[in-house]
């Protein structure tokens, strides 16, 4: 998947390339942050983060990653947070591992693989034959060339991360929009016809016995022309024992172009052919409590699957999306968590709610800036505890380098080896009555750079 555009209600792909930057901010957290303000809470009853809530439900919760931005503080820390699968967004594609032929460059893909591996993430491989982001010797080729290509391009990816990568999209929307059902033209199904799709995954299957081999496409969310081709396709497939294991949904929503009606019902009927399904791409264009009843409706989807085995965001945060004018993600361009983020941590069962009871250890935090000079600004934190009184509470301020905190006051910090995420104590101040507050307060060096420190969740005891 990549840069879309909207015609009517289908979304058609573009290349993803494209890095719009406009990071607006909605429901409570917006309102908040349009103050300079951002609000962020946890509990210490229930799972506090996405991986952790869809771990307990027996699934994953992933996001995809460009490692242009793993530099990023901010980005780092939240996706080390809150997500337990990646996808590489643009490194495994046929352009970036194999530009020219049989010349295969692997950097920016390993380093996405290793720093999942690192933190004990799965990673989804994204994608091995798809008609977009082909260096152009590929297009050149004749059959008997294209084949071998295709083949040897799978092979060589496959094995070379083989026992390290979940789920490959092994072959990626290979069909048409509208109502034919028709396949879609490109250089596979131009010169090797209807087969190259059988072929690609037989030959994943020899490559790495251990993966699960999925077919990915958009515009499937409901059952429609295009849903009930791939359906068609999935069923053949395991009538005849041709390697098939997951069907990807990429599940991109806006208001044009809804969460179908019966959403749940098409991924049932999928599973039920004998094959897992999963959210790939998910990303919800609009804002507050309708973007996140989409969230929610999403959620409880999977959840209602048994054979749904994971949900993965397309991208980290607004700023970065692909349609970042329609802010369709969880995190803000100043990594704040969103109304959607909380609906679907409640849904997963999360401590944003639906987790622990009324008594349980909670607090929040909200963040200001506070006073603000050329070369720096202040900021403060306030802690406030839930409805039952705690006994502590840690935070964490994460600066975007080469920004660096220069001093902080009323509370005891530390620090990680970057020197960029301080996690903050209290220093006396920790015991707090059923809705009382206290708070903190730092001084940032811009270096450079002002933009506003990414404020973790409050963690209460």
């Amino acid at each position: 998947m990549l840069t879309r555009t909207f015609t009517d209600r289908t979304i058609t792909p573009p290349p993803r390339r494209s890095r719009a930057r406009r990071a607006l901010v909605f429901g409570t957290a917006g309102l908040l942050a349009s103050a300079g303000v951002t609000a962020l809470a946890g509990t210490a009853a229930a799972a506090s983060t996405l991986g952790a809530a869809a771990a307990e439900k027996g699934r994953y919760f992933g996001t995809a990653v460009a490692a242009n931005h793993l530099g990023e503080a901010a980005y780092a820390s939240t996706l080390n947070t809150e997500f337990n699968s990646v996808t590489p967004e643009n490194e495994m594609k046929w352009d970036a591992v194999e530009p020219s032929r049989n010349s295969f460059s692997y950097g920016s893909a390993d380093q996405i693989v290793s720093h999942a591996q690192s933190r004990g993430m799965k990673v989804r491989g994204h994608t091995l034959v798809w008609h977009s982001q082909l260096p152009g010797w590929v297009g050149g080729l004749g059959a008997s060339d294209l084949r071998t290509a295709m083949n040897n391009h799978i092979t060589q990816v496959m094995t070379h991360y083989k026992g390290k990568i979940h789920s490959w999209d092994v072959v990626n929307e290979a069909f048409q929009d509208g109502s034919s059902g028709a396949r879609r033209s490109s250089p596979f199904q131009d010169k090797l016809g209807n087969g190259f799709i059988e072929e690609a995954f037989r030959t994943a299957r020899t490559a790495d016995p251990a993966a699960k081999l999925c077919y990915n496409d958009y515009n499937t969310d409901g059952v429609n022309a295009k849903s009930n081709a791939v359906y068609n396709l999935v069923k053949d497939f395991k009538a005849r024992g041709v390697p098939i294991d997951c069907v990807g949904f990429q599940s991109h929503f806006n208001s044009a172009s809804p969460v179908p009606g019966d959403y749940r019902a098409n991924l049932q009927r999928f599973a039920d052919l004998g094959v897992d399904v999963q959210i790939t791409e998910l990303d919800i264009e609009g804002s507050g409590t309708a973007q996140a009843n989409s969230y929610t409706n999403v959620v409880n989807a999977c959840l209602g699957v048994s054979r749904c085995t994971g949900i993965t965001v397309w991208g980290v945060t607004d700023k970065y999306s692909w349609r970042a004018s329609g802010t369709p993600l969880l995190f803000d361009g100043n990594y704040a968590k969103k109304a959607a983020y909380t609906a679907v941590l409640t849904a997963l069962g999360g401590s944003g709610g639906g987790g622990g009871g009324g008594g349980d250890a909670a607090c929040t935090v909200t963040y200001s800036r506070t006073n603000d000079w050329s070369d720096r600004f202040n900021g403060q934190v306030t802690v406030t505890a839930g409805s039952a009184a705690i006994t502590g509470w840690t935070t964490t301020v994460t600066v975007t380098s080469p920004q660096k905190i220069s001093t902080n006051w009323n509370g005891t910090p530390s620090w990680d080896s970057s020197g960029n995420v301080m996690t903050m104590k209290p220093n006396g101040n920790g015991s707090l009555a059923a809705g009382a507050s206290t708070s903190f307060g730092f001084t940032v060096m811009k270096n450079g750079n002002s933009s506003a420190p990414a404020i973790g969740s409050c963690s209460a005891s």
